[in-house]
């Protein structure tokens, strides 16, 4: 009887550290979700972000060729001026 019972306390104790150890890896998954949740978010952010400074980047670049043409102009009418000796 005394061995059936220490077989069964052995059994109790591998139980109660599975149970231990299933309650710590729902912890570790409620933690590793939420990480997950705040890591979606960033991403998110970061996604926005990147759209925004490639909207900046074509404004620029639409700034840049404006310039140029307006260098352009501005050279073809001094070299028109040049031209009449004026």
């Amino acid at each position: 009887m005394t061995t059936e019972l220490e077989r069964i306390r052995i059994l109790e104790g591998k139980v109660s550290r599975i149970v231990d150890y299933i309650n710590k890896l729902v912890s570790e998954n409620g933690q590793l979700k939420s990480q997950v949740k705040e890591l979606r978010a960033e991403k998110k952010d970061l996604e926005e972000q990147a759209k925004k400074f490639e909207n900046y980047d074509t404004i620029l670049q639409d700034y840049k060729n404006e310039k140029e043409e307006m260098k352009e102009k501005i050279e073809t009418i001094i070299s028109q001026i040049d031209q009449i000796g004026l």
